[in-house]
């Protein structure tokens, strides 16, 4: 035999203890985590927990193809993502797949139903002055006149102003000017406060009538001479889905159009918009605010850009000067006006606040339409899967059947072949599996991590591997006894070796892994996440935990004597006699030559 090196023997003893410690408080703190926080179960998936599945597919305007691009798909992702988590949405997930679809997840339990009508209004968001409305359908009081009339504000009159009555808050700007409101809309949102500067106050119910009591037209320059909107105006009925489908069809933001809305007594209205003064990309933020100094309640607050304030103070300047619904602007997302709020002066601050008989719901969705309204691509809705809670139940039970039998499968190879180390092996899968689950229950709150069933999937193949590593270690100790070593030397001379086998192996899975995890989409991210996640505990776990265990268990007497069932049997191995170091015969020295002998 050649004489060890000098310095650190191979067969040193080490000390397990400190690092089956070191596991122990990080599986306490994490443990500890994961009951703090509350979430002491992993979130599951659409295709576990139940939910709705939205495929969107950006189309195209004429030549413009080049448009979507991947900075476009990002930008309308990051929208839709912020659309849907602002209404409380918060595990939805949005994604894209190829280059030019989107996928949106909702999970079950969630307001999906009016996440995903704010994901599918895909259109962009414009301010639009409005020319004339009415109740539709059988709401309606009358026809209006398609005949065009002059400028609404020369009818202007003392009549009119008297309609407004001396309980109606003022619109003041930030220099402190205010006006009071001379149309009749404005009555309807009497006593409704204002507390923000440059304010803006939404009618909730907007009069069918213009200020002089005349049946509204499709008057004003918006509208002129054209006949074939006025036709569509008169022919329109909002109460109808398929009229509500067609209003404002193939209209360009310059041009003049019709649109239906709801008011918040649920009728459906119809308008007369004129070309778009301000769109969605002009408004820096939004933002729904609970007003209690001066008891308007739920408001939402608007902040342009620098130029999209000028252009928002250029239209209230001109629409203050008109009477009801001529001073109003509707905000049209996706072809639908969603709030119609009228003007009493210009407003030249950049900002502005929209009050009315707002509840907080109607305030933040408003708020989230203004704030990510804009989206750079048109999307078409191509398919929508619900997943209930039932089938996505079944799909969970079924994966955690595979998982129990892969892994009683594992025991039992175990159990057969290796006898008293599979005791070591099974518990370093017990706490292998401990730690991925409070592990993915933390990452859910954290990183929005959802378990679907191809991470199901990914976490069954962890078994294996996990297994696999310490097949590595056991068997590189038992080549050790068969060289004719005993067990202690023989655990920590065999662990060099296993360890950059295993290291090698696991690195070459967190490779394929990561590769896998950042060049694919969707549900295969899931597999891919479980699978580096896993190769990741095993590292963890073989170093600070098998190994060390399997040191202690070194010291014992079942393991340390070769007992038969303790897998280590130095017979059934065939292991070579005892190694003994000898110390080599040194050659006779010199000398005469005995003449007998010669």
């Amino acid at each position: 035999m050649v004489a060890p090196k000098k310095g650190k023997n191979a067969s040193a003893p080490s000390k397990p203890g400190r690092s089956l410690a070191l596991i122990l408080i990080a599986i306490v703190a994490l443990t500890g985590g994961m009951f703090a926080t509350g979430h002491t179960t992993p979130r599951l998936g659409i295709d576990l927990a139940g939910g709705t599945s939205i495929t969107l597919r950006a189309v195209p305007e004429a030549g413009q193809e080049s448009a979507i691009n991947k900075t476009n798909m990002d930008t309308a992702v990051d929208i839709m993502e912020r659309r849907v988590n602002g209404l409380g949405v918060s595990e939805s997930e949005v994604q894209t797949q190829g280059d030019r679809n989107i996928i949106v997840n909702i999970p079950k339990g969630t307001n999906s139903e009016e996440a995903r009508q704010q994901v599918g209004t895909t259109a962009k968001l414009y301010f639009r002055p409005v020319v004339a409305t009415e109740l539709s359908g059988a709401n309606a009081t009358g026809s209006p006149s398609p005949s065009a009339t002059g400028n609404p504000s020369d009818k202007a009159s003392d009549k009119a102003t008297d309609k407004a009555t001396d309980g109606q808050d003022k619109a003041t700007d930030e220099d402190g000017a205010s006006s009071t409101p001379s149309d009749s809309a404005s009555a309807s949102a009497t006593g409704q406060g204002r507390a923000a500067s440059d304010a803006l106050k939404a009618d909730p119910s907007p009069s069918a009538k213009t200020s002089d009591g005349a049946s509204p037209s499709p008057s004003g320059s918006a509208a002129g001479d054209d006949a074939k909107l006025q036709q569509q105006y008169a022919a329109l009925d909002c109460t109808k889905a398929a009229d509500r489908a067609k209003a404002g069809d193939g209209s360009k933001p310059g041009d003049s159009m019709v649109a239906c809305g709801q008011n918040s007594q649920g009728q459906w209205q119809k308008y007369v918009l004129g070309p778009a003064s301000v769109d969605g990309t002009d408004i820096d933020k939004s933002e729904a605010v609970l007003n209690t100094q001066t008891g308007a309640g739920w408001t939402v607050t608007m902040k342009f850009t620098d130029k999209g304030g000028k252009k928002f103070a250029d239209i209230t300047g001109k629409l203050a000067k008109n009477q009801s619904p001529q001073n109003q602007f509707a905000i049209v997302l996706d072809n639908e006006v969603v709030s119609d709020p009228y003007v009493s002066q210009a407003l030249t601050g950049g900002s502005a606040e929209i009050s009315g008989n707002f509840d907080q719901d109607e305030a933040q969705g408003l708020a989230n339409m203004l704030s990510y309204g804009a989206l750079p691509l048109t999307f078409k809705e191509d398919s929508v899967t619900t997943v209930t809670a039932a089938l996505g139940g079944e799909q969970l039970k079924a994966g955690l059947i595979a998982g129990a039998i892969g892994l009683a499968l594992v025991v039992l190879y175990l159990l057969v072949y290796y006898r008293g180390l599979s005791f070591i092996a099974v518990t370093s899968l017990l706490v292998s599996a401990g730690l991925t689950y409070v592990i993915m229950s933390l990452l859910g709150p954290t990183i929005g991590f959802a378990l679907n069933l191809p991470a199901v999937c990914g976490a069954i193949v962890a078994i294996g591997i996990t297994a696999d590593s310490f097949i590595v270690y056991f068997e590189r100790v038992r080549d050790e006894i068969r060289e004719g070593r005993t067990l202690r030397p023989a655990v920590e001379r065999a662990w060099p070796r296993a360890r950059r086998t295993i290291l090698v192996s696991d690195f070459v899975s967190f490779l394929a892994a990561a590769v896998l995890f950042i060049v694919t989409v969707g549900k295969v991210q899931g597999f891919a996440f479980t699978l580096g996640l896993t190769t990741l505990l095993d590292v963890v776990v073989v170093f600070l935990f098998t190994k060390p265990l399997l040191t202690l268990m070194a010291r014992r007497k079942f393991f340390a004597s070769g007992h038969k069932w303790s897998g280590l049997d130095p017979k059934s191995l065939g292991a070579k006699p005892p190694l003994r170091r000898t110390r080599r015969q040194s050659r006779p020295a010199a000398g005469p030559v005995d003449p007998k002998e010669a």
